[in-house]
């Protein structure tokens, strides 16, 4: 089968099939089946991923329309387990080709009952259960109502490791099938003196293939009896008159036997919402048979435990479509789907919530009572709502968990270890400071309050602080989200708080300028400082490296409540410096500078633009990670960002080995630059990738393939050669004298040279050539807040950008770093960039 990709939708050709109940009854039985099997597995796999359309050649020359066939549309009524084929399926005959439009999959032919919907269709669950003395196939309903209730039971703590216990100790109290299990031998024909139940079967060896019919049966009954309270599977006993009949000794080998059965039971399939995650719990007891004083044979015994979850005897016979291949689902993965928490309340990050349960007894039993009366919204995690909002984060809270749901007001939970003072504080004081920033930031235009509500993990589970209830004020009903609409308008006003950041153009522009930050860089913010103290950061020319670097230092701020004299912000070059100096939230310096003074007082280290680094004044890494480390047992953080493809030089930059940068990240989201500066600088990259330096490990250049190229704003690029320094300096002038006709100002142009031996051989004609169209300043990139066309070389322009960038002739003495060069110059360019080239290129 195959998934075509021409198509506006999913299309799957299943090749030949014969059609026609005439036809098909002439078939072979194997081809008959095999073709109803690839029938019955793309519909199963359309239904389960949005729908789509089967199409097969007609194997049959028929002149005229064919039906479809009984054993197939029996196979479809099976799959959605319904008469009415309508409900899912249209059939299309035409010109040789057989086409079946499929809908997708829905609990619309369940209205009968509301609570059994099950999310996906399924041609068998392989989910069986006990009832009276039979083993029964669960359907899907029959499934979902089970996994349904067998959640709810674990959650509740009502089927519990040692409710388990009890129900199986008292189960072998009275049962009588235990005290045959404890025995060590019988009578052959002896009747045993109870019949079978909901807890016992009865099975006779079948002696033509011992081992093979032991292994056929196991599946399905030790899953049942799992999945029922337990029981025992006698092997030897007739089931109608009771008697044990055993297994001739020579007919049986008692070590394979006990091999097939362990083996049998170890194939199954648990599926788990518990946290002890056991296997099936069995114990095998092999009894003597004896007949007129002798040994005559063995019974087989099969005790199984009840289980706590869900006891598959293999994979359920399910598919859908993934990544255009028809893929089978394992049990794990259907039951998930299945009945995963109702998507209209989500707990996110999923991630998150899977770690703190992890490190937390109790806390997702908590958290999980607290979210039952709530439903259609999302609860949002994180280790601290007030690090995330820019506040001090507070010592004992585990995490915060904002709810916003419909029929409710928004709810701001705070969960503590222990009780202590001040959590009702912190908690109120994080809910305000939200509140405000979903007006103020993110442009939220309805009425809105948030609850502050604090729970505390250790007074148990239905634990609720006593320092005060949700809000000391009643708020009026206009302010809960009264529908999915409100709900929405609010979420993407917290989008715009959580992601938004002041542009580098701020100062510039003298206004406040809102950026977003992309998914992957707010994952990186959101990162758990403590448990990644040392953390290397690849990012792509444009995906936000010095942006983040300033997030993170705010975030070292709050999170370990120090000043910015205890931040070091370490660069190479003294522009970068200046900029982020005057952020006024670290000391900033450069790396000749931190290799000349001891700075006794930093704590945390983040270093930026690494690559650019050398070891001509000593082992900077080594310093800075001496530095991090000297505070036992906790060090500070040392976050290290770095791009190969800007690498400027070819000396050794003091990295440690990238086998030796043990955590690492990438940033592979450019967002920077316009279109046409991304084409080039995509083909720049290429070329250091195929043939990169001797300094860049190629291993570090492998995150080019992950690139991602955000559509971006307009913009330019223009290449140019054979020109004279008149010709440059003139096409300058009058290029800025039309942008800034058109709107721009001398804040938004960089001219770079080669080399700062070329800015000054430039910069007086330059400056003539401009203030024939206009009186303006030139500057080096050390000021860059004043009012002026910077003039500065490449290198010293490095994590610094302006709308406007002119390259004036960008060559190197290294012929090896041309290519990064040129994407350290087209990086800096975020509209327009201009390559002036000499006549000597």
């Amino acid at each position: 089968m195959v998934v075509e990709s021409s198509y506006p939708d999913l299309v799957i050709n299943v090749g030949k099939i014969t059609f026609g109940e005439g036809n098909r009854k002439n078939l072979q039985k194997t081809q008959r089946e095999q073709e109803k099997a690839r029938v019955t597995q793309a519909a199963c796999a359309l239904l389960n991923s949005g729908g789509g359309v089967i199409r097969m050649e007609m194997a049959n020359n028929d002149e005229h329309p064919v039906e479809m066939g009984l054993d197939l549309e029996e196979s479809l009524r099976e799959l959605i387990q319904s008469s009415d084929l309508q409900a899912f399926f249209e059939f299309k005959q035409e010109e040789g080709r057989f086409y079946i439009f499929v809908k997708c999959w829905s609990s619309d032919p369940f209205p009968e009952d509301s609570s059994v919907k099950p999310r996906i269709c399924s041609l068998s669950s392989s989910l069986y259960r006990r009832s009276g003395t039979s083993v029964l196939s669960m359907d899907s309903r029959e499934a979902f109502d089970f996994l349904k209730k067998r959640k709810a039971k674990i959650l509740g703590k009502e089927y519990s490791r040692e409710v388990l216990n009890v129900i199986y100790q008292n189960l072998n109290n009275w049962d009588p099938a235990d005290l045959v299990f404890q025995k060590d031998h019988l009578e052959h024909g002896e009747i045993l003196p109870f019949p079978e139940s909901q807890s016992i079967e009865f099975k006779q060896f079948d002696t033509k293939n011992i081992e093979k019919y032991v292994k056929t049966i196991i599946p399905q009954y030790v899953s049942a009896f799992a999945n029922t309270g337990g029981g025992y599977l006698f092997i030897g006993v007739d089931d109608k008159s009771r008697k044990v009949l055993g297994c001739a000794k020579e007919k049986v080998n008692l070590g394979y036997l006990k091999s097939v059965i362990a083996t049998a039971i170890s194939k199954l399939r648990v599926v788990h919402f518990c946290s002890s995650k056991p296997g099936v719990e069995y114990s095998t007891k092999i009894i003597d048979v004896f007949k007129g004083g002798e040994l005559y044979g063995y019974l087989c015994v099969v005790k199984v435990e009840p289980f706590c979850c869900a006891v598959f005897s293999k994979d359920p016979k399910s598919w859908v479509v993934k990544d255009k291949h028809i893929c089978s689902l394992t049990a794990e993965q259907w039951g998930g789907m299945m009945i995963d928490p109702d998507p209209d309340l989500r707990y996110t990050p999923e991630s998150l919530w899977k770690e703190l349960c992890s490190e937390r007894k109790g806390l997702e039993e908590l958290i999980n009572r607290q979210m039952r009366p709530f439903s259609r919204g999302i609860l949002i995690l994180s280790r601290s709502w007030a690090v995330d909002l820019n506040l001090q984060e507070k010592q004992g809270v585990i995490c915060d968990a904002l709810l916003i749901a419909q029929n409710s007001p928004p709810i701001l939970y705070t969960i503590l270890g222990e009780q202590e003072a001040g959590g009702q504080d912190y908690c109120t004081r994080t809910a305000f400071t939200l509140k405000q920033k979903l007006v103020n930031t993110g442009g939220y235009t309805g009425k809105v309050c948030v609850m502050a509500k604090v729970l505390c993990l250790s007074l148990g589970s239905n634990a609720e602080c006593l320092e005060g209830a949700v809000s000391p004020i009643d708020y009026p009903r206009s302010y809960t989200l009264g529908n999915q609409k409100q709900v929405e308008a609010l979420l993407q006003a917290l989008v715009i708080v959580l992601l938004g950041f002041r542009s580098l153009l701020s100062d510039q522009l003298c206004c406040e300028v809102l950026n977003l930050l992309t998914i992957q860089q707010y994952e990186l913010f959101s990162k758990h400082l403590r448990k990644n103290r040392e953390l290397f950061v690849y990012g792509l020319p444009g995906s936000g490296k010095t942006i983040m670097a300033m997030k993170i230092m705010e975030k070292i701020r709050n999170v370990f409540h120090c000043g910015a004299d205890r931040i070091l912000y370490i660069c190479e070059n003294q522009p970068l410096r200046n900029f982020i100096s005057n952020k006024n939230i670290c000391q900033a310096v450069t790396r000749k500078t931190f290799m000349k003074n001891d700075f006794e007082h930093i704590q945390h280290i983040i270093i930026d633009e690494a690559q650019n680094f050398r070891t001509e004044d000593g082992d900077w890494y080594g310093k800075a990670k001496t530095i991090t480390q000297r505070v036992k047992p906790c060090p500070g953080i040392l976050w290290i960002f770095l791009d190969y493809f800007q690498t400027s030089h070819l000396s050794c930059s003091g990295l440690p080995a990238l086998s030796d940068q043990n955590s690492r990240e990438e940033l592979t989201r450019v967002v920077r630059n316009a279109d046409a500066i991304v084409s080039f600088l995509q083909e720049e990259m290429q070329v250091i990738r195929n043939n990169p330096p001797l300094n860049i490990p190629p291993e570090s250049l492998e995150m080019l393939l992950e690139a991602e190229w955000a559509p971006s704003i307009q913009g330019s690029l223009m290449i140019m050669r054979n020109l004279t320094m008149q010709q440059i300096v003139t096409f300058v002038a009058e290029t800025c004298n039309f942008l800034f006709k058109n709107g721009y100002s001398e804040k938004d142009v960089a001219v770079l040279a080669s080399t700062t031996r070329e800015v000054e051989h430039y910069k007086h004609e330059l400056l003539r050539a401009i203030r024939k169209k206009r009186v303006v300043q030139l500057s080096d990139a050390c000021d860059m807040f004043g009012d002026h066309i910077v003039l500065d070389s490449v290198r010293r322009f490095s994590g610094l950008e302006r709308n406007i960038v002119f390259g004036i002739h960008p060559r190197t003495p290294e012929s090896a770093i041309l290519p990064n060069i040129l994407v350290c110059l087209a990086s800096r360019a975020k509209q327009h960039l201009y390559i002036l080239w000499h006549g000597d290129c």
